[in-house]
């Protein structure tokens, strides 16, 4: 219960987190673990004998599976750890007497890996950090720009600088290659690239989603060349939706010694028993059930769908929201900018996703790319509009805002600090948004993203081609001039009440001293001034004074005129209307004023002050 409360405390305030979707197959990789274990508690000559049966088998099945023969395996937790092994293992072999002399033999011929440019980020960085080389050993690769696809490594410019390295000493070390991008999924030209690196003795290691049709009866020859590398790394937990499943990294090498210095292989039994999860699921699945599960998901050459919309970035942010269950996320390219991808090898076995899902977010498609269409057109209007009414509205430039547009409505600051300034900015256009999400329209007014914007900023949301904009800005300009009009006349009330008690109490002490004159001093003691009062009663020559709040106020209420957005009428969206009326504002400090204005004129027992 303990568990299950911790797992599930955050779900009111998140209740779009998607959790993995968990099938026989995934209850099966986890079932591996508790067995892992239960079997590392078993006496060491058991243990060894059924941690290298099942280290065995599941390399075998990995290599007869994705075509890589003769190769051995190393199962891992981190995605890019693999690597990092293998490229130790490149540097003992390269580097006779670095098991000897240890980083002190790679200053006189410093390493070089080479990657490409569109390899996942920080990949690079993250194996000079463990290496402990030096930045200046990673080279990075630009792609194709005139010939190919301009997300494929450049082989010609590769073998030059592969050739200048070579010219100024350096040791050409291990090339890391791409079989399906991170962003677009393409795949470099490993036959060309495994060339090059038998030229120059370097490792060719490979990497990516699209190795995962290497399963599948027909193979593309860019995706088959794969299997002639010196190693490649697979995800198969995520591309069968297999729970907490280890990465495998498949490479070839003759020396065993070299292996278990660079530590992909290990004489402790329990570290073996990384694999047992993954050979129960395979065990289970079998080589019909993996090949069928990869194949629905790939209907292409490509296992990766890139679109986008327009040349508009911003509104691609909406589309990844509609249908999350589809996994479509959003990715930025260097030549393409921001783009939608649909990579179901990625996600649809851990979501879940099913063909239904697809249709639905198709459907979703449908009915937004119309409405995003014309906010795009009408977003350059609004940006007028909006300037057209300055100095009391203001346009917020904002490019990852995909709606019409972001405004901010700034009152007039005659004698105000800046800390004071920037609080009634936000104040008033708090009340604004409050006073447009009351509308009856179907145009959404919200804050925003929670990051990155301005103080006080009104967004519009995406609106249909039927909009009057005109009218739209028109009605945000007379709200906001409406609510400072407003707190402007409560200003100007307080300071006539302000007033208005300051004389009252000079007028009060003026009638206290013409009392005292006209009836004399005995008449001011309690109990002899009323016996006085009863034989000789005074007349009394002292006039009331009047206060009259409403004279003083009425001045200031000002008439507003109706305004309204008026749609079309083949539109779905309702009139924006806004009425205002003449009404008199009453504020808390001008009724305590009063009360304590009251209070006095009682204490002071005197009825010639009236207050209207």
């Amino acid at each position: 219960h303990l568990v299950h409360d911790l797992i599930h405390e955050d779900e009111e305030d998140n209740p779009s987190q998607q959790m993995q979707n968990v099938g026989e197959q995934g209850h099966m990789a986890l079932l591996g673990h508790s067995l892992a274990a239960y079997i590392s508690v078993l006496d060491r000559e058991r243990l060894r004998k059924l941690t290298t049966r099942i280290l065995s088998d599941t390399t075998l099945w990995l290599c007869k599976l994705f075509r890589y023969e003769n190769g051995s395996a190393y199962f891992h937790e981190d995605d890019r750890d693999g690597l990092v092994r293998v490229c130790r293992l490149v540097i003992n072999a390269r580097y006779e007497e670095y098991a000897s002399e240890g980083y002190a033999v790679l200053s006189a011929k410093q390493p070089v890996i080479y990657q490409s440019a569109s390899c996942r980020p920080g990949l690079g960085q993250h194996l000079c950090n463990q290496l402990g080389l030096p930045l200046s050993s990673l080279c990075r690769v630009p792609c194709n720009t005139i010939f190919g696809s301009q997300h494929q490594m450049d082989v010609a410019l590769l073998d030059k600088l592969i050739k200048e390295d070579t010219e100024a000493g350096k040791v050409p070390l291990l090339l890391i290659a791409n079989a399906g991008t991170p962003g677009a999924g393409h795949t470099d030209k490993l036959g060309r690239l495994k060339d090059l690196c038998d030229q120059y003795n370097m490792w060719l290691h490979v990497e990516g989603v699209n190795l995962a049709t290497l399963a599948l009866g027909q193979v593309t020859s860019a995706v088959m060349a794969a299997t002639r590398c010196d190693s490649m790394t697979l995800a198969p937990g995520q591309w069968l939706g297999l729970p907490a499943v280890t990465a495998v990294t498949l490479y070839r090498h003759e020396d065993p010694a070299l292996s278990l210095a660079a530590g992909l292989t290990s004489s402790q039994p329990v570290e073996k028993l990384r694999a047992l999860p993954l050979w129960l699921s395979l065990q289970y699945l079998g080589h019909d059930g993996i090949v069928q599960t990869i194949s629905s998901l790939v209907k292409h050459d490509s296992p990766v769908v890139l679109f986008k919309f327009s040349q508009e970035t911003s509104l691609c942010k909406q589309l990844a929201h509609l249908v999350p269950i589809s996994g479509v996320d959003v990715v930025e390219l260097e030549d393409e900018g921001i783009c939608l991808r649909f990579s179901p090898l990625l996600t649809a076995a851990i979501l879940g996703t099913q063909q239904k899902d697809i249709e639905e977010l198709v459907e979703k498609l449908t009915e937004l790319v119309p409405i995003m269409s014309s906010t795009m057109c009408l977003r350059q209007d609004f940006r007028e509009e909006t300037y057209r009414h300055s100095p009391w509205l203001r346009y917020i430039e904002d490019f990852c805002w995909p709606g019409l547009g972001a405004v901010r409505f700034e009152p007039r600051a005659e004698g105000m600090d800046e800390y004071r300034r920037k609080q009634e900015l936000e104040k008033m256009n708090a009340e604004l948004l409050k006073k447009l999400q009351d509308l009856d329209t179907d145009i959404i007014f919200s804050t925003g993203p929670e990051a990155g914007t301005e103080d006080g900023c009104i967004f519009v949301g995406m609106v249909t081609e039927d909009v009057d904009v005109s009218d739209l800005v028109d009605t945000i300009a007379a709200l906001g001039r409406d609510i400072e009009e407003s707190g402007r006349l409560l200003e100007n009330m307080t300071e006539v009440v302000r007033k208005g008690i300051l004389e009252a109490e000079l007028q009060l002490q003026k009638a206290n001293e013409e009392k005292l004159m006209e009836e004399g001093m005995l008449r001011q003691l309690p109990l002899v001034g009323s016996v006085l009062n009863w034989f000789s009663p005074v007349q009394s020559s002292i006039k009331g004074r009047t206060f009259n709040l409403a004279a003083a106020c009425c001045t200031q209420i000002t008439t507003r005129r109706n305004l309204k957005c008026k749609p079309k009428q083949s539109s779905g969206l309702r009139r924006i209307n806004y009425c205002g009326s003449d009404r008199v504002f009453c504020h808390f400090n001008v009724l305590l004023e009063l009360f304590n204005l009251v209070m006095s004129l009682k204490h002071h027992r005197t009825k010639r002050l009236a207050l209207r």
